[in-house]
């Protein structure tokens, strides 16, 4: 069996921090880790994402991204071609990960060690976690910020439309599930994930 990683996904820009701690087969690739962030830390994978490994950007679609991003000084390499291994071998045991480039959503993943695989464990899988994701399309850090202003504020015409928009009376910025956070990560085969396709920014 292929050795683990213990890999921290931290959002970078929020206090106090959210943050998620994965293991991965260290043959997943990062187009595997892009799906893993979006399952356990709860985003709906809708928008665009690039990794920035070093200063080398890594993207879903390197030609389309090199065309769109011109000012980019290296030619975007293929997500799908790096894998963690690949990473350790490198010396790289940190990067990031950028979700969303209109609200610009900075994740810091951090490769904190390499485990021996446990049998009968099925990889990836979330360990622990802290902290609710934040809605898709809040503003970002900063939106995300004022939008919490707002909902622990007293009761008025923007904290109701907030409340209509984000479908609840309530959310729970503390709120955090082990087992939600899992869904879907059973589905992953590390290297085999097609990354889902973007509508916009």
């Amino acid at each position: 069996m292929n050795k683990v990683a213990q890999i921290k996904i931290t959002l970078a820009n929020i206090r106090p921090p959210i943050w998620r701690r994965v293991l991965i087969d260290v043959t997943s690739t990062l187009a595997d880790l892009h799906e893993i962030i979006q399952y356990t830390m709860g985003w709906e994978g809708y928008h665009l994402h690039a990794f920035d490994v070093a200063g080398m950007r890594y993207d879903p679609d390197p030609k389309a991204a090199a065309e769109l991003l011109g000012y980019w000084q290296e030619k975007p390499q293929d997500e799908h071609d790096c894998t963690i291994e690949q990473l350790l071998r490198c010396g790289t045991g940190a990067f990031t990960y950028e979700y969303d480039f209109g609200d610009d959503w900075v994740h810091k993943i951090k490769i904190e060690k390499v485990l021996d695989p446990v049998p009968g464990q099925r990889y990836p899988t979330c360990i622990k976690g802290k902290r609710a994701c934040p809605p898709e399309d809040c503003g970002g850090p900063w939106g995300y910020a004022s939008m919490l202003e707002t909902l622990q504020g007293p009761d008025s015409q923007e904290k109701k439309e907030l409340c209509d928009w984000l479908d609840a009376d309530d959310f729970d910025p503390e709120y955090f599930d082990l087992e939600e956070s899992n869904k879907g990560l059973e589905f992953i085969q590390p290297g085999a994930v097609d990354a889902r396709l973007p509508v916009d920014f």
